[in-house]
């Protein structure tokens, strides 16, 4: 994986202001794409997570739901019998799998 990815996996938010700018991006391909909007997923996932036990963070509620928006515009619905049964939730690889996905439909 070239490092530059690596980063932008550890920190989606460092390198895009929006899951919508994911999207458009034409330096990743499709599989990079939900790649990095199913980590930054997690992380808002997280985030939010945090916010409802009282714990110090921004509400990630709006961006979590975009993201989500965005990664169904891709892969199309979750299949949710691949999703974690516990608060933070999170998108197994499976759950976020292409369902015939031409590269020009995004």
């Amino acid at each position: 994986m070239p490092i530059e990815l690596n980063n932008v996996l550890r920190n989606p938010a460092s390198v895009f202001t929006s899951p919508e700018e994911v999207l458009s991006s034409t330096k990743y391909s499709i599989d990079e794409k939900i790649e990095i909007l199913r980590r930054w997923e997690y992380e808002a996932r997280e985030n939010s997570v945090a916010s409802e036990e009282g714990m110090v963070g921004a509400n990630g509620d709006d961006l979590l739901q975009r993201i989500e928006i965005a990664l169904i515009s891709i892969v199309g619905d979750f299949d949710t019998n691949h999703s974690p049964p516990t608060k933070q939730g999170g998108l197994d690889r499976r759950a976020t799998a292409p369902k015939n996905v031409n590269a020009g439909d995004i």
